[in-house]
């Protein structure tokens, strides 16, 4: 097995473990819930393009995916099983998304069985389109159904596409609360896999975005207020550290890997 499907078995099982410990490994339950859906739906702002989704958190298994996800990421419904949207995942992200799940996971151990259904889970993160381009997703997930001891045995959740919103990629969790309950933001995280390094830092990634819009090293110098010397530095460790040739070539794979 080479290490990147070494890599997407250690965060399959991670994941799965964490999702273990929200069901606290209750047993499943009848979906009598079809109202409460089409209540939860109605309540979620959306501010771009969406799909939604049934995932059962005892069996680590999608039950639903709406069909509205073929013109957003131009995948069948019947093909994005939960092993398969991890894998889509920008690599940069994927850890991240696993310790947002973790801290998620404490949060609701925690809490009262009572407050379970009173609170919606919302972070950023990249996720690759069949053509191989990523996007930016708006990931919010509310509880649909528990037992009467406050296990979360499924979930709702919603992908909306917000790439025409979303500029970098810094990723930011946050509990939102419902019916008069607190809300946090920016929570901290708790971390069972380490952050994968990005490629670019972030002033690489500044000057990345304004050879996209079209400007020469000696606008980007005057718009950062930095040197003609220092800019052209910068390009030539961005070329190195994406293993492009040229500009054209670096352009394509920004758009492809979700860089800018």
């Amino acid at each position: 097995m080479d290490k990147e499907n070494q890599n997407e078995v250690v965060v399959f099982d991670t994941a799965k473990k964490i999702w273990s410990q929200v069901s606290k490994n209750a047993k499943d339950i009848s979906p009598n819930f079809e109202l409460e859906i089409h209540k939860k739906l109605l309540k979620l702002f959306q501010v771009g393009e969406q799909y939604h989704f049934i995932f059962n958190c005892a069996s680590s298994q999608m039950e639903f995916v709406h069909e509205d996800i073929l013109p957003i990421l131009g995948y069948e419904p019947d093909e994005f099983s939960i092993h398969f949207m991890l894998e889509q995942i920008h690599p940069e992200d994927i850890n991240t998304f696993v310790n947002f799940e973790n801290t998620i996971t404490q949060f609701f151990i925690q809490l009262p069985p009572e407050k379970t259904l009173k609170y919606k889970v919302r972070y950023n993160f990249r996720m690759r389109r069949k053509d191989g381009k990523y996007v930016q997703i708006l990931h919010q997930v509310v509880t649909i159904q528990t037992d009467e001891n406050g296990a979360v045995i499924r979930t709702l959740g919603i992908h909306t596409d917000i790439s025409h919103l979303k500029k970098n990629n810094d990723m930011a969790l946050s509990l939102i609360g419902l019916e008069g309950e607190p809300s946090y933001h920016n929570v901290a995280v708790l971390s069972v896999l380490n952050p994968t390094k990005e490629v670019l830092s972030k002033r690489e990634r500044e000057i990345l975005e304004l050879i996209i819009q079209g400007y020469n090293s000696f606008s980007i110098a005057n718009l950062l207020c930095i040197s003609k010397h220092t800019v052209d530095s910068h390009r030539k460790n961005i070329l190195k550290k994406t293993n492009c040739s040229n500009v054209s070539e670096l352009i394509s794979k920004a758009f492809q890997n979700g860089w800018c």
